[in-house]
């Protein structure tokens, strides 16, 4: 695993607005993660909040969700937020079920809407090198 944290970004079309607005909500969280997002969904995150690290990878459909679920495979990940559309049947849906199903299979922490990814972020955030912990905090240790 990499110093910093490093978690994926993706969203179906009915779904990136959604994202963004999660991503500028929590700026000051995902500034200590380096983020890798598929085309669209990585540019608009970009474009929202420039002081993130985000490294966009292709669009799902033409082969972004591979390029992340070899992240997966390889341990590159530590984290994957896909806010999924679950009322649009996508033509590309064998992707979308080969991600998630390498994230199932390599037990990585995934978040498909923004209160799940909320909790990832914040455990993250906790266990990132440099921070403290919460619990460590409230019993008074420094």
């Amino acid at each position: 695993m990499t110093e910093h944290p490093t978690v994926a970004l993706v969203a179906h079309d009915a779904k990136k607005a959604s994202l963004v607005e999660f991503a500028k909500t929590h700026a000051k969280r995902l500034s200590g993660f380096r983020i890798v997002a598929t085309g669209t969904t990585g540019a608009r995150v970009k474009e929202a909040c420039p002081e993130l690290d985000v490294v966009p990878v292709k669009s799902g459909p033409l082969g972004g969700d591979q390029q992340i679920g070899a992240m997966i495979a390889e341990g590159k990940l530590t984290a994957l937020i896909f806010f999924a559309d679950p009322l649009t049947t996508m033509p590309h849906d064998v992707d979308v079920k080969a991600l998630m199903r390498l994230a199932l299979v390599y037990d990585l922490p995934m978040a498909l809407n923004s209160a799940t990814a909320e909790y990832v972020i914040d455990a993250l955030a906790e266990s990132a090198p440099g921070t403290r912990r919460r619990a460590d905090m409230a019993a008074g240790h420094q």
